[in-house]
């Protein structure tokens, strides 16, 4: 490698780029809340399970059992389940439903209420209590099983309450059968219980969905991949076989089969389906490839780095799983709504039968108010208000690019203010570029760059490489160089055309005695204002241009600095590097508050600083350097790409390298945070109106709320519910139509 000086040290190796290493944080305690949903999914599995042991059953009896089939369904993990806790409710309901026909059409309420009348025959006055039994041992038999962890206990929730409702409801009717002069239930009990089930099969339909797009990464990873051999052969072997290092072909058209590097082949690799991008990429001897994406046209060799759970992919389903299993405080708040409107039910019903035993005296009167607030009490909608939303909400995040570790903080980002980025690697690209050129009268820009990049044609410096890429973006065709030369802590030198030609920066100058005309040191003067590093081209020793480098500012920094002005955030930047680099990078963005030459162990203390100031606070940034930083904010974003998406200090991570994607999440947790909300009135409506009208509130008037009404305001409330939180699905994630970026300073003229 050369050595070339610089005229800066801005953007030296003290800044903040941190590779992207993993972080163990202190996040992955176990969430407040998970140990009665484990009790309740355990329950729906051993449904599942039963469904799954009569559908084998049947599947044996028509010699369809092959034996692959239970090595597939074995595992089908994640999917499987959920469909197997769907298939369960779809059997009860549709099951229930049916044997509830001959309940409806026997009721008499019903016969006088729709004008219709069945025949009866000997035994027919059995038919109601008979069928409504078996509804109850076959369809409510879920709820009461689950409700029995809660009652132990001592926290009745959601299923206590169903339960609660469908007992007293079964146990008041059966009671008519013994004393005749009482009114029955029979029928409002079967439409409650199916009405119960349909709720559930509902929302396990809707989470299943929700859960698709980690079932269909799932899917992405082949089942075998061609791994070479030493005689350059391939044979076909599992991909649980493959080890690291060892070199596989990937073929066009297949799946890369785990993470790695190319080591031959060039190819176009469609990503989308784990980082978003929309694009395929590009992949020549050299480039990672993450395992599940898609080979295109080209034939890759390639080097295997991480296999099973060490992959990017693994990594991302592991994150998605954390999400889905963990639960935000809206959540929670449902959750315990449910506990603290069981307390109400039961106190409602109390004040019911001590009202109207006061007004009426005791009677079955009385009984049939009381059996009626508490069945109209279960507030299934309310269970399935939150939960659906954040099921969408993960699900929607994934398919964008952001892995949720944490639903709180997600909520949060609804109510951040400020957003504080790391500079290097996250606003900036992380490399140096070129950002401007001077030139003597008589040599033209693309002729110093041709010449410079002719020189720097064999050198590994990262301003060489600025200097290539320069040449690249201008379509200027480097000329041909030979007799490279390193010269030690100056810069180099090569010949082109039978002419000496020099890279190097001061030390360059004052080694060769050059003198450098006025038009190049005034350039040069302005450089050193904006912190910029200046390398010099010189002909035979005779300076003709001077180079202007910078760590580039990425083009959608420029966006993304807008775009949260016009949600209200204010804009922050944390950076390692010294004030002018810092000053200069935030005065072209329009950034609102800067703190530079920060060591890593004192990013914290400025997130906290902002914190002390009341503010709600996002922390952007690429790697371990940040963690600390990223820990302490209240929402915490990990930007990176490929093999770094699984920075563990973060709440959340960005599977593309683009800070763009901050934005979506401010309006992704909006968005979400605003059908929380409107799900919560749906729910909690139907109580707040059904409740008061079944204890009798407006019987002065004559307005008595039956459970069967209550059954039909409780399904009405339910679908609504389940319904809208579908349309979080058509939320618009795109981002607002705003002026484009600022020229990046690459004209000579630009200062």
């Amino acid at each position: 490698m050369d050595d070339h000086d610089r005229s800066s040290e801005g953007t030296g190796p003290s800044d903040d780029r941190s590779h992207h290493g993993h972080h163990n944080g202190a996040r992955d305690e176990p969430v407040e809340g998970t140990d009665d949903r484990r009790v309740e999914q355990s329950m729906l599995e051993d449904e599942a399970e039963d469904a799954a042991d009569g559908e084998r059953t049947v599947e044996g009896t028509h010699g369809q059992h092959a034996d692959h089939g239970e090595s597939d369904h074995e595992h089908d993990g994640h999917d499987g389940m959920h469909e197997g806790h769907e298939a369960t409710f779809r059997r009860r309901f549709f099951v229930s439903t049916l044997l509830s026909i001959p309940v409806l059409l026997y009721s008499e309420t019903l016969q006088a209420w729709l004008g219709f009348s069945v025949p009866a025959f000997p035994g027919s006055e059995w038919i109601n209590p008979v069928f409504a039994v078996i509804v109850f041992g076959y369809g409510g038999l879920p709820f009461l099983r689950m409700a029995a962890p809660e009652l132990r206990d001592r926290s009745p929730g959601m299923m206590t309450l169903i339960s609660m409702a469908i007992t007293v409801a079964f146990g008041y009717s059966l009671a008519s059968v013994v004393f005749p002069t009482t009114a029955a239930f029979f029928w409002e009990l079967v439409t409650l219980i199916d009405v119960m089930l349909l709720g559930h099969w509902i929302e396990m339909r809707s989470v299943r969905r929700a859960s698709s797009a980690l079932d269909e990464l799932a899917k992405l990873m082949p089942d075998t991949a061609e791994r070479i051999v030493e005689d350059g052969d391939t044979e076909e072997v599992p991909v649980s076989d493959l080890e690291e290092g060892d070199l596989v072909l990937v073929r066009p058209g297949a799946s890369v089969p785990a993470d790695g590097v190319v080591r031959e082949g060039d190819s176009d690799v469609n990503e989308s389906m784990i980082t978003g991008e929309s694009k395929p990429v590009a992949k020549e001897p050299g480039a990672d490839v993450i395992g599940g994406t898609i080979n295109g046209d080209g034939s890759l060799r390639v080097e295997i780095s991480a296999t099973g759970e060490e992959t990017t992919l693994a990594g991302i389903m592991r994150l998605v799983e954390e999400a889905q299993g963990s639960r935000s405080r809206t959540q929670m708040l449902a959750d315990r709504a449910a506990g603290w409107l069981f307390y109400v039910a039961v106190a409602a019903a109390a004040v019911t039968a001590v009202a109207w035993t006061v007004a009426v005296s005791f009677s079955a009167q009385v009984i049939e108010r009381v059996v009626t607030v508490l069945v109209i009490a279960c507030p299934h909608a309310l269970g399935l208000a939150i939960p659906l939303v954040v099921a969408i909400n993960t699900s929607l995040a994934a398919r964008n690019g952001m892995l949720i570790r944490d639903r709180i903080a997600m909520e949060q980002a609804r109510e951040v203010d400020t957003v504080v980025f790391d500079k290097t690697g996250t606003l900036t690209e992380g490399e140096q570029g070129v950002v401007d050129v001077a030139t003597v009268d008589g040599v033209d820009e693309a002729e110093a760059v041709a010449l410079a990049a002719a020189v720097e044609g064999d050198s590994k410096h990262m301003i060489a490489r600025a200097v290539r890429e320069a040449a690249e973006e201008r379509g200027v065709e480097p000329r041909a160089a030979s007799g490279f030369e390193a010269l030690k802590g100056r810069g180099v030198r090569a010949t082109v055309d039978e002419e000496a030609i020099y890279v190097g920066g001061p030390n360059l100058l004052s080694h060769l005695g050059a003198d450098v005309p006025s038009e190049l040191t005034r350039f040069a003067d302005r450089a050193g204002e904006n912190a910029r590093t200046v390398v010099y081209l010189l002909r035979e020793e005779t300076p003709i241009a001077a180079f202007a480098l910078a760590d580039v500012v990425r083009e959608e920094s420029h966006l993304v600095v807008d775009a949260l002005h016009d949600l209200g955030i204010e804009v922050a930047m944390l950076t390692g590097d010294s004030r002018d680099v810092a000053h200069a990078v935030a005065d072209e963005l329009g950034i609102d508050t800067v703190f530079a030459e920060v060591l890593p162990e004192e990013k914290d203390g400025k997130v906290t600083e902002l914190q002390e100031q009341g503010k709600l606070v996002a922390m952007v940034g690429d790697g371990v350097n940040d963690a600390p930083a990223l820990t302490r904010a209240d929402v915490g974003i990990a930007i990176g790409s490929g093999t770094d998406v699984a920075v563990q200090s973060a709440d959340v991570i960005l599977v593309q390298n683009n800070p763009m994607d901050v934005v979506r999440l401010v309006k992704l947790s909006k968005a979400s945070y605003r059908k929380m909300q409107e799900n919560i009135v749906w729910a909690a409506g139907y109580n707040v109106f059904a409740i008061p009208l079944a204890a009798g509130v407006l019987a002065p008037i004559g307005v008595l709320l039956s459970p069967a009404i209550g059954a039909v305001l409780m399904s009405l409330s339910t679908v609504i519910v389940a319904v809208n939180a579908q349309f979080l699905r058509r939320v618009d994630l795109d981002l607002p139509s705003l002026p484009a970026a600022p020229p990046t300073n690459r004209s000579p003229s630009a200062d």
